[in-house]
């Protein structure tokens, strides 16, 4: 099997396990959504790729959620900003010259503040009942009934994280000595 055909296998299977996870853990969010787009954009060379992966695991999941009936997966405009805080996420995750624990730790709690800051943006925005308020007062508002989410995102994304940067070294590490005994 080709190097690339083994690529997409194994990012489809990590495009569904992110979905499924996200629908199963629904509404606590424990999902490695968020880290698949750091991760893609710190390892993925192909840049079209790595952009696609968090999109794809993302509609997925919404799909899923709304096909099965869980709760609305394509809720309206705000949503659109879940989306483009993932491509945002990715470019961040572009800027990690090294993979090192504090460099994945730190740009993990980035990912985790910046698709915080950015999505919850968005529902304020879009909020045209004025649930929040207006001004920076309502956004204040949007942003502090986003903390208790926050908090927990930031432990699933360092999680994430980890285990996605720990794999992919174990099998660097596994390929280079599958070579050198060849």
């Amino acid at each position: 099997m080709s190097q690339l055909k083994t690529n997409f296998i194994i990012a489809g299977l990590l495009v569904f396990f992110a979905a499924t996870l996200k629908v199963i853990t629904f509404p606590l969010s424990f999902n490695p959504i968020i880290a698949i787009a750091f991760f893609s954009g710190a390892v993925i060379k192909d840049r079209k790729f790595s952009f696609a992966m968090p999109l794809l695991a993302m509609f997925v999941s919404d799909v899923m959620l709304e096909v099965l009936n869980i709760a609305p997966g394509f809720y309206g405009m705000g949503q659109i900003g879940n989306y483009l805080s993932l491509l945002l996420v990715t470019v961040l995750g572009f800027g990690m010259q090294k993979p090192s624990v504090w460099n994945i730790g730190f740009f993990s709690v980035m990912s985790s503040l910046l698709f915080f800051v950015l999505s919850n943006t968005s529902c304020f925005l879009f909020d045209y009942s004025g649930f929040y308020g207006t001004g920076i007062q309502g956004w204040s508002n949007c942003l502090a009934a986003g903390i208790p989410f926050v908090r927990n995102g930031i432990f699933t994304d360092l999680f994430f994280s980890t285990v996605l940067f720990g794999s992919y070294h174990l099998v660097s590490i596994a390929k280079s000595r599958k070579s050198i005994a060849n």
